[in-house]
């Protein structure tokens, strides 16, 4: 038992400890990943779009504004990623964020389940790393062995909603900083976790090991799809700038309404906006097989704004959930309406880098982001879909989303 204790430690250079806390975390992030999407599911199926009308569902929005502000008001403010990756780099208010998880796990659920257009991703993602941030601490462990068993839970949680477990982790790394991994230690104890969350995912049923999308796989690359990727990630960057722009600005139009009253006035915003568009409604990871088809220049644009003003609609009246997904949709609708136009592009390596460089400008995860689109999409890791995500990293450094994000801090004190 000795040697078989001794080789564990000496092979994965962390100690037993640490280990049982990675396997430990990465099973519960699994497991709370899928219960929380099959709650998603049946919320979504009591007060979601397909279960009313366009103008009844208009009042269903506005009542979960009313009950989000109410679960506020007496839960608290919820978590959210970005204490998360505070957390990260230095340590605060542990027992705070483990209780505002009480408000984030009904309010998420209620925003995304009745068609909000922003994503489970934050909120998921959110609460397995803050439970594997508390289970760390409480452990007792050291502040390093902290944040790879914090990176651990939060690999296993983008596993379980992305079915994609290498990308999952490298999300997971790539996360807390705007350039690179930092925390380069916890690549493969992130690997351990999102294969776990993942392992768990599919044994509920949630995901198998088909993709996600129906998009047709591509077989081979020319020589021209390498500087069109340049292009997609020049359009990707516009989408990430345009969806920062707008979300300040209805910000700022937002900060004017009373706070109790903002989450009401953001569901009737969005049931109002539906009326014209039912691509505002849900975070778009479903509509995408709809989109397939043959849909005009026009409607495909028409789909791409109408989510983006959703998605910052509700990022700026605290209707919660994650901006990812949203995203790659509308770089799926924007590639899939200009690539006919353009001569001598392969189709759908100029489409996912688009996808991959819209969200690569607001998150910074160029590595991540690359493998979580062609996993979902069941493509073959493609150059063009790095070339589009390091374009798009590159255009919008300057863009801020996600403050919390740091460089490496080396002990949970202040940032140098």
């Amino acid at each position: 038992m000795l040697r078989v204790r001794a080789h564990l430690v000496d092979s994965s250079g962390v100690r037993l400890r640490v280990i049982a806390g990675i396997v430990l975390c990465g099973t519960i992030g699994g497991v709370i990943g899928a219960a929380y999407l099959a709650v998603l599911d049946v919320v979504h199926d009591l007060i979601g779009p397909g279960a009313w009308s366009p103008a009844g569902h208009v009042f269903v929005l506005v009542l979960v504004g009313v009950a989000v502000a109410g679960l506020a008001r007496v839960l608290g403010r919820p978590a959210d990623v970005e204490l998360l990756v505070d957390n990260i780099h230095v340590a605060d208010g542990t027992d705070q964020q483990d209780a505002r998880l009480r408000s984030l796990l009904p309010i998420s659920l209620l925003c995304i389940g009745a068609g909000g257009t922003l994503g489970p991703e934050a909120p998921l993602v959110t609460t397995t790393g803050t439970i594997a941030h508390r289970h760390a601490n409480r452990a007792g462990l050291s502040a390093t062995d902290v944040r790879i068993v914090t990176i651990t839970g939060m690999a296993a949680g983008f596993a379980v909603l992305f079915g994609a477990p290498l990308g999952g982790a490298l999300f997971a790394l790539e996360i807390p900083h705007r350039r690179g991994i930092g925390y380069h230690e916890a690549a493969v104890p992130a690997c351990i976790g999102a294969l776990i969350g993942f392992a768990c995912s599919t044994a509920t049923g949630r995901l198998g090991l088909e993709p996600i999308w129906e998009i047709p796989r591509v077989t081979g690359l020319e020589w021209p799809d390498l500087p069109w990727s340049i292009v997609a990630g020049v359009l990707g960057a516009a989408i990430a700038l345009v969806f920062t722009l707008t979300s300040r600005v209805l910000s700022s139009v937002g900060a004017g309404v009373p706070a109790g009253l903002r989450p009401a006035a953001g569901g009737l915003a969005l049931g109002v906006i539906a009326l014209s568009s039912p691509y505002v409604l849900t975070n778009g990871e479903f509509q995408i097989d709809e989109l397939l088809g043959a849909t005009t220049t026009t409607a495909l644009l028409v789909a791409a704004g109408a989510k983006l003003i959703g998605a910052s609609v509700c990022v700026a009246t605290g209707w919660r959930g994650g901006f990812i997904i949203p995203l790659f949709f509308v770089g799926f609708c924007v590639g899939v309406a200009i690539v006919p136009h353009l001569p001598g592009v392969t189709d759908w390596p100029f489409v996912l880098g688009v996808m991959i460089a819209a969200n690569v400008g607001v998150t910074k995860t160029p590595l991540g982001s690359t493998l979580v689109v062609t996993e979902m999409a069941g493509s073959a890791l493609l150059p063009s879909a790095l070339i589009a995500a390091i374009v798009g990293l590159v255009l919008t450094s300057s863009l801020n989303v996600i403050e919390s994000q740091r460089e490496r801090v080396d002990a949970y004190g202040p940032p140098a």
